[in-house]
């Protein structure tokens, strides 16, 4: 079996995927799609594509079985419903829902299932700390039970704005660029540090409690921006649904070179992972963790160059394949998505009342 995928979005995050669907012996074809034409023309010929489209309405249009969407985040509820409303299976960039607001937040969530409910398509999120090695490390000591009962999780991101996110911002908004469109809300887009912890733990938050940093005379996360946030930086406590504890930061501000990274702790056993490396810990001692032997397995042709974020982009072209072609939930469906994003949400609407004990809302699992 083999499905044909459009490519949504080809700016700056998007070129890193469109390799990897080329190459994966279940795709039979990739189309382009971009607004601007110029670069869409640039990346045809880089990767020798020729099919193209100018708009989504267009591709929309199309006889391709499935669309990967890696456009701006505040596009991507809106264009992953119009795509499965069209009859194509979708994937979209983290996070799938985002805003200003936490509570317009919630509702493109509630859109969100109800389009995959009521569509039938597959939906997957492509969130990459989920394909990490030592995500995978870490799942399959779980799955042995080798952490005994879970007691505690952290994960964070440290993303400094001084590393490239000035660039992302402005690029993002393209000629609609200005001082108004500066900052953003860091729980908004808390995916890379939530998703670790949730997916080795199989569990989802359920109350949090969140403080927020304002770093002095700050210029960029403003109150007089479309966003309306001052917070750079923000630490949220959470209980979880198996009983444990997590603590979650999401850093804008930061000293640090930047950091993708979550520790889990057990009764039995622990994951630790700091700058000298990972290390799975027992009452005994410890050991170094032997992250590649723990990589799942791919198509050969996909091996070679596993791409960024940590050897991940591979690992979620094949999953979403894999889910179209077999018709099966992928392990990033619309239900884990959502148990990601919402957290943040909360952890801030928290962070803006003072630390405020607030319920985490919850869609429920996917259905098997």
């Amino acid at each position: 079996m083999s499905i044909s995928v459009g490519i949504v979005g080809v700016g700056q995050f998007g070129p890193h995927f469109i390799k990897p669907f080329k190459e994966h012996p279940d795709v039979s074809r990739v189309a382009l799609c971009d607004v601007n034409t110029e670069r869409l023309s640039a990346r045809a010929r880089e990767f020798e594509i020729e099919e193209t489209y100018a708009s989504l309405d267009e591709i929309c249009s199309s006889d391709l079985d499935a669309l990967a969407i890696i456009t701006q985040p505040w596009l991507h509820t809106p264009q992953v419903i119009q795509a499965m409303e069209a009859g194509k299976h979708a994937y979209s960039a983290v996070p799938v829902v985002y805003g200003r607001e936490g509570d317009e937040i919630l509702e493109q969530c509630d859109r969100l299932i109800e389009a995959v409910k009521r569509t039938g398509q597959i939906y997957m999120m492509g969130e990459t700390t989920f394909f990490r090695a030592e995500t995978m490390f870490c799942r399959q000591k779980a799955e042995r039970g080798a952490f005994g009962e879970f007691v505690y999780g952290e994960g964070e991101y440290f993303h400094d704005l001084s590393h490239g996110l000035y660039d992302v911002a402005k690029n993002r908004w393209g000629a609609q660029w200005g001082r108004d469109k500066t900052g953003g809300v860091p729980m908004h887009y808390p995916t890379h540090s939530t998703s670790g912890v949730i997916s080795v733990m199989g569990a989802h938050m359920t109350e949090v409690s969140a403080f927020g940093y304002v770093y002095p005379n700050d210029d960029w996360f403003r109150e007089d921006t479309v966003w309306g946030n001052v917070f750079s930086n923000e630490v949220a406590l959470y209980r979880m649904s198996n009983g444990a504890t997590a603590r979650i930061c999401e850093f804008r501000r930061i000293g640090h070179r930047g950091r993708e990274g979550f520790r889990i702790y057990g009764t039995e056993g622990s994951f630790e992972n700091d700058v000298s490396g990972a290390k799975w810990v027992t009452k005994d001692g410890w050991e170094k963790a032997d992250l590649e032997a723990a990589r799942e397995p791919l198509p050969e042709a996909l091996t070679a160059d596993l791409g960024g974020h940590g050897g991940s982009h591979s690992y979620l072209v094949h999953e979403f394949v894999d889910s179209c072609n077999r018709q099966r939930l992928p392990r990033i469906n619309a239900w884990e998505a959502v148990r990601y994003v919402a957290p943040g949400v909360m952890a801030h609407k928290s962070a803006l009342r003072d630390g405020e004990l607030m319920k985490v809302p919850d869609w429920g699992d996917a259905p098997a």
